[in-house]
């Protein structure tokens, strides 16, 4: 029978390997409520791309906001919505977005040689602000605000050993809205229902992940975001694991997710690593309070 050391080196061997294949990006494993998602223009409908999804997304974290509606303060204004004035608590400069647009441009060029013309193109990189529509009154605009719509998986089935581990450790944990994250100055974590959940695995994954999160200033553990992601993202696997949960074995949500992290630490080859390490100390953390005592060996003579 293989040790729980064994265990978490295969799973961190499979998470090697998949980084090296490639993998495609992580998506939420729960059901989103209607008018959340990734951020799109209200005007044209269209996702903003490049930078501005991950702009768009912090700037919903910072303020609570769940639609995933933004326009320009003209764009609203001309369906007739009002802008909230800045709370006080927030900074000049931060109660909008600010995203960017690169327009293309074209420029005629002659050649100093032959005096021929030509067309180069460039972008140009122009800046500008979005307003959430949970920034903008206007009971007309209800229909782009989010919404709970009913559970996707009403006979979700309780497994007994990750309800007792999660339990154990007394965590304020909030099951609610359709974001699932730790918060540090409140010292609580917030999960979707479980009936957002298709598959009972995927929410165990979430509530792990975040248990790990909230380990951090438990276990004296520093880093940065990516690296905090990442070291959760390993942890849950491991705990999901030795948990025995139904269906954990299938490791490409997990794969993904550290994928789409460790972009950002590819300077560093080592980190995997470190991070697995990492993962060890806050997976053993969180299940110290469920964990069973060893039975001692007792020698018998012969």
């Amino acid at each position: 029978m293989a040790t729980q050391e064994q265990i978490r080196d295969q799973i961190t061997n499979q998470i090697i390997v998949a980084l090296e294949k490639g993998v495609p990006p992580w998506k939420q494993p729960w059901i989103g409520t209607a008018n959340t998602g990734r951020p799109a223009n209200v005007v044209s409908t269209k996702p903003y791309r490049g930078i501005n999804p991950l702009l768009l997304s912090l700037h919903q974290h910072r303020h609570g906001f769940r639609s995933q509606w933004y326009g320009t303060f003209r764009q609203w204004q001309d369906r007739g919505g009002r802008i909230m004035r800045r709370p006080n608590d927030v900074p000049p400069g931060q109660w909008g977005c600010g995203i960017i647009y690169y327009a293309p441009i074209t420029k005629t060029v002659t050649d100093p040689i032959t005096g021929e013309e030509s067309e180069e193109k460039y972008p140009l990189l122009k800046t500008y602000s979005v307003f959430s529509v949970d920034q903008v009154e206007g009971d007309h605009l209800d229909h782009l605000r989010a919404r709970d719509d009913g559970p996707v998986n009403a006979d979700f089935i309780d497994f007994e050993p990750a309800e007792v581990a999660i339990a154990a450790t007394e965590a304020d944990i909030r099951y609610t809205g359709d974001r699932a994250f730790y918060h540090k100055g409140g010292d609580y974590i917030q999960v979707p229902p479980k009936g957002k959940f298709p598959k009972e695995s995927e929410f165990y994954a979430v509530c792990l992940h975040e248990l790990a999160h909230w380990s951090e200033k438990r276990t004296d553990w520093t880093g940065d975001y990516p690296e905090g992601e990442l070291r959760a993202e390993i942890a849950a696997a491991y705990m999901l694991a030795e948990l025995g949960v139904p269906q954990s074995s299938d490791m490409s949500n997990h794969q993904a997710y550290v994928a789409n992290w460790l972009q950002a630490l590819r300077n560093d080859n080592r980190f995997i690593f470190k991070a697995s390490t990492a993962a060890n100390k806050a997976a053993d953390y969180v299940l110290s309070f469920s964990r069973q005592p060893e039975p001692e060996l007792v020698e018998v003579p012969f």
